[in-house]
């Protein structure tokens, strides 16, 4: 797991064979730097049904256009559900643009990822 700090945009990369994360300071994107948008559009490129993206709760709406070309490239996008979402706004967009394949609390995907992985 990686967390992008505070100042930049958190890209991921394949150099020499291997994925990677990059940090760029880059201009804002929806509002912020980090984007998860940035994020989500620098995987696209890469085998979709080798992605897993996750977004949980948070405010706006950064993260879902990202996560519906991710769901389009083939990718398995979960969303967490408005019951335990503290902020639902990121999640709820996400759902909104049918861009996660699953919803639901983090238990559920902790049991998801459990299984699946």
């Amino acid at each position: 797991m990686y967390i992008a700090n505070g100042f930049n945009h958190l890209h991921l990369i394949r150099e020499s064979g291997k994925y990677k994360c990059k940090l760029e300071m880059g201009p804002l994107v929806n509002r912020h730097r980090p984007s998860v948008d940035v994020l989500f559009q620098s995987a696209v490129k890469f085998q979709g049904s080798n992605i897993t993206a996750i977004l949980l709760t948070g405010m706006g709406s950064d993260g879902a256009r990202g996560m519906l070309e991710l769901f389009q490239a083939g990718a398995m996008t979960f969303a967490q559900d408005e019951k335990s979402s503290v902020i639902f706004g990121m999640p709820k967009e996400a759902i909104k643009l049918n861009a996660a394949r699953m919803i639901g609390n983090p238990d559920e995907l902790i049991n998801w990822l459990n299984t699946t992985f």
